[in-house]
């Protein structure tokens, strides 16, 4: 799939309570990003380059050094003040006596014909005699749509105060709606599950919600334009054989960390039973346990230079305990366990009766159909700190997939443990009643204030990009839930098995046993926020959905 280049336009103003932004929603018709409030923007067009003789400010050599391309830095510019024209009814530019264009000037008159296409920005411009200054933006971010989606970007974003005198109108077919919000303001809506948005613009969100006035805004973008998103190629090994992994593979964050110089020295696949040194005194071991579920299998982190500590010791698999001990060499001084699914906790009982170590971790609930025989010494509170020959992990208590898991942080490194909170390639299951959708989100949430720069999952690579990371998984949650309360507020009453029918039509048949759980997960999710109601076997929504 070909990846096209685009660019955003963040309008910003001030007001009494501080800086606003102009969000607007595309139509629920849109193949991409159906119903989701975006910053104007859309793809950069051929023609774009023609504009430049009509932009005054800097020079696209300036303009591309900044934005770590080779030339075109002005095209993206020029995509951005067009989209906004075309889907915001605003247009960025000034005419023969440096007046920012009005609401009543003729220029908008030709909007409807840009939007067609029928007319280009340069054109625009030539006929009403107006320049684009390019110094009154700012570069603000890079992102590339990672793989999945029906269609991917490259997109540059930008940001300018909002001309006066320009009314915003969306236009009726691409864009639905359209409001000005406090970044704030936008982000909580967005984590109660009333705006959809894009990973993207929250994270633009998150930057904007710093600034108290526009001018420190733009002050600050100037000074301080974004690091090159990763997008170089990187050598490794595969069964033997040199391979090349693209940004976004699994591996490459891991080979990019592992191998800063591109030697090509390290594997693109995890070998169950092979030890790799993931960080410095830490080791990843995988067990030989793999399946749908687990991936290529669980992993297990062994902390330490002379004594160490055990992470999830995974299954009770002779071979794979066997191998610990001898990375270890017996010299345990402690285990430490995520959570008490089959896959992670039951080795530490071998562990202990081989040992004498101590065990850290939360016993399963009772009645769970998890690893009743787990039994730790000490049972880690939010916060507690568990010294190791590596450094001290923090315990970080993050229910969602369980209900008694963990994460531990490695603070000196700032690597994330993740057990199943987070794994790659794949969105955890949360099935009630011991997953918890609500507390699961939440739990993301809390992580996202931690000081983290390296995920080590339980099941998959090494992951860069936390922040990155943490708010695809709510962004993916809370665009299902969306989906489940449109489809309640269209059926109610509805049984669990129709609501699922009808939520997850993007999804195999095969498969829709699976999803009812997650339904039901986020269904008890609304339940919770006052948003549904069950009865008789029936769900609801409520006056407020």
């Amino acid at each position: 799939m070909d990846i096209r280049p685009a660019a955003t336009l963040a309008l910003v103003r001030d007001t009494r309570d501080g800086i606003e932004i102009l969000l607007l929603q595309r139509t629920w018709d849109a193949v991409f990003l159906p119903g989701y409030y975006v910053f104007p923007g859309g793809a950069v067009d051929q023609l774009e380059a023609r504009g430049r003789e009509h932009a005054a400010g800097p020079e696209d050599t300036e303009i591309s050094h900044t934005m770590s391309l080779s030339e075109g830095g002005v095209d993206y510019m020029l995509a951005a003040v067009r989209e906004c024209f075309e889907e915001a009814g605003v247009l960025l530019a000034v005419d023969t006596e440096q007046r920012t264009v009005s609401g009543d000037h003729p220029v908008h008159d030709d909007r409807e014909a840009v939007f067609r296409g029928e007319l280009s920005l340069a054109e625009l411009c030539q006929r009403h005699e107006l320049t684009i200054p390019l110094d009154r933006l700012a570069y603000l971010s890079h992102w590339i749509t990672p793989p999945g989606p029906p269609r991917r970007f490259d997109t540059r974003f930008f940001v300018t105060t909002a001309p006066e005198n320009q009314p915003v109108s969306h236009d009726g077919e691409e864009t639905i709606s359209h409001v000005w919000i406090s970044p704030a303001q936008a982000l909580e809506e967005h984590r109660a599950g009333l705006r959809l948005m894009t990973l993207p613009t929250i994270r633009t969100l998150r930057v904007l919600r710093d600034f108290d006035s526009v001018e420190t805004l733009m002050r600050y973008a100037w000074a301080n334009p974004p690091e090159p998103y990763p997008s170089q190629p990187w050598p490794a090994i595969q069964r033997g054989k040199p391979v090349i992994l693209e940004p976004g593979a699994p591996a490459y964050d891991e080979a990019a960390k592992l191998d800063p110089e591109g030697e090509g020295t390290t594997k693109a696949e995890i070998i169950p039973g092979e030890p790799v040194e993931i960080a410095a005194g830490v080791i990843r071991l995988t067990a030989p346990n793999p399946s749908v579920m687990t991936g290529p299998g669980t992993n297990t982190y062994i902390l330490g230079h002379e004594r160490f500590t055990v992470l999830d010791p995974g299954p009770d698999h002779a071979g794979h305990l066997n191998r610990i001990l001898e990375v270890t060499g017996g010299k345990i001084d402690s285990v430490v366990v995520t959570h008490t699914h089959l896959d992670h906790s039951p080795g530490a009982r071998v562990l202990k009766e081989k040992t004498g170590c101590r065990i850290y971790g939360r016993p399963a609930p009772a009645g769970a159909s998890q690893d009743q025989t787990f039994a730790p010494d000490e049972q880690p509170e939010h916060g507690d700190l568990i010294n190791t020959d590596a450094g001290a992990l923090t315990a970080l208590y993050t229910p969602g997939h369980a209900s008694n898991h963990l994460c531990f942080v490695l603070r000196d490194q700032q690597l994330l443990f993740s057990g199943d909170h987070i794994m790659q390639g794949s969105t955890v299951v949360i099935n009630p009643p011991d997953g918890d959708m609500k507390a699961y989100l939440e739990s993301l949430y809390d992580l996202l204030t931690e000081p983290v720069r390296y995920i080590a999952p339980a099941h998959g690579f090494l992951m860069g990009h936390p922040e990155a990371i943490i708010d695809y998984l709510i962004t993916h949650r809370l665009a299902r839930e969306h989906k489940v309360a449109r489809a309640l507020e269209k059926l109610s009453p509805v049984s669990l098995k129709d609501l699922t029918g009808n939520a997850y039509g993007d999804v195999p048949t095969a498969i829709h046993g699976i999803a009812a759980r997650s339904a039901l997960a986020h269904l008890l999710k609304l339940e919770a926020d006052g948003r549904a109601v069950q009865n008789e076997g029936l769900w609801r929504a409520t006056s407020t959905t």
